[in-house]
């Protein structure tokens, strides 16, 4: 924000100080008799050009623009833009400073040619004749008046160079004020975008913690229920993953030996419960460092897993893998599809949350593969670390 701020100004800058030596530039390469460039700038025609489109050009772009272009009160605008003209035509700022610079910069003396004074009353001795008191072409055509008044508008003098430059500043500060708005619209869109995607995701976890938490509760409780001997074991795993939620989950990302370690305990709490016709296979490749990992990112197809994929009545099959990189995360997993409509029906919302928070958090980086051939339901997720 700070960066593009003093980028405009020195943009500003570099514009006005261009403006400011145009018209020093052009009172040099226009004069027979070069004037002094401190001559032209101490002028107060010189200071009336640059103050008088300085002005328009900012009371264009931050006030009129905004106000009644921007509201579409074209008409109200159209009339103040005319009579900003008017004032344009009477004070002929270019007019006004061309003819008295020109006139008034200091002349340098002839040399080489007597003048009045040092001619003596006998002027017939010259060969050339007798030199005039006064040469016409070097009287001012237009001289100031005696009393000292500065006339600025000159009756039936149009300054079209001057309304020419009062064209090209009124479009310029229309150009630069709808720029500014354009950036502003879209820098307020790309906030509240990242505030709805913030938002969106905060709410995904405040749903997904319950949903966690009351599955692992149901498998403690169906534990407890045929009276196992592993229930104390199961709940102290079960505080060991409420504390991870709790304690770790709030963040964006986690550690991800944190995050094997509470799926390490829900599978051992999943174990308890699974009967002779169900195999696990459950395996970690590579070596866990210091990656990180949006929490709970994995666990919602682990749970999922367990939730669709045992039976008491029919041999199933689990594979729940890892594979860990250098620079990427694969995880894998799948099971039997078990014919029960009932569970088939409830899609939930661990997947469906899982997906837009994956698009939140790991856009562009993360491929998601979810498929149900061959009646297994295979996951297959790849994260860039």
């Amino acid at each position: 924000m700070h960066r593009s701020k003093l980028t405009g100004f020195i943009i500003h800058a570099a514009g006005w100080l261009m403006f400011l030596g145009f018209p020093l530039l052009f009172m040099n390469r226009t004069q027979d008799n070069v004037s002094s460039t401190y001559f032209v700038i101490s002028s107060p025609y010189y200071w009336l050009f640059c103050l008088t489109y300085i002005f328009m050009f900012y009371l264009n772009a931050w006030y009129l623009v905004p106000q009644f272009v921007f509201r579409k009160k074209y008409f109200v605008y159209g009339v103040i833009v005319l009579l900003l003209s008017g004032s344009v035509y009477y004070l002929q700022p270019f007019d006004n400073l061309l003819r008295h610079n020109l006139r008034e910069s200091p002349k340098p003396k002839n040399i080489g040619l007597p003048n009045a004074e040092s001619i003596g009353p006998n002027t017939k001795s010259l060969p050339f004749g007798p030199l005039p008191h006064q040469d016409m072409r070097m009287q001012d055509p237009k001289p100031k008046p005696s009393n000292g008044i500065v006339i600025i508008h000159q009756a039936g003098n149009i300054d079209m160079v001057g309304l020419f430059i009062f064209i090209v500043i009124m479009g310029l500060s229309i150009a630069v004020s709808t720029v500014q708005k354009w950036q502003f619209t879209e820098q307020r869109m790309v906030k509240a975008e990242a505030e709805k995607a913030t938002a969106e995701l905060s709410f995904l976890k405040a749903q997904i913690n319950p949903h966690f938490l009351f599955n692992t509760l149901n498998n403690i409780y169906a534990l407890s229920v045929t009276g196992s001997e592993h229930t104390s074991a199961s709940i102290m795993k079960l505080s060991n993953i409420m504390r991870y939620v709790t304690d770790e989950v709030e963040e964006d990302e986690v550690s991800l030996q944190h995050e094997w370690d509470c799926i390490n305990d829900y599978i051992d709490l999943q174990r308890l419960r699974l009967g002779k016709k169900t195999k696990l296979n459950f395996e970690l490749a590579g070596t866990i460092g210091y990656q990180r990992i949006a929490p709970l990112i994995l666990m919602t197809f682990i749970e999922n897993v367990f939730k669709y994929g045992i039976s008491k009545h029919e041999a199933t099959n689990i594979t729940i893998k890892l594979t860990v990189e250098a620079d990427k995360l694969s995880f894998f997993s799948q099971n039997s599809i078990i014919e029960n409509g009932s569970k088939l029906n409830r899609t939930g919302i661990g997947i469906k949350n899982t997906r837009q928070r994956l698009n939140h958090i790991y856009p562009g980086k993360h491929r998601l593969d979810i498929n149900t051939e061959n009646n297994l339901f295979t996951v297959h997720l790849e994260i860039d670390c």
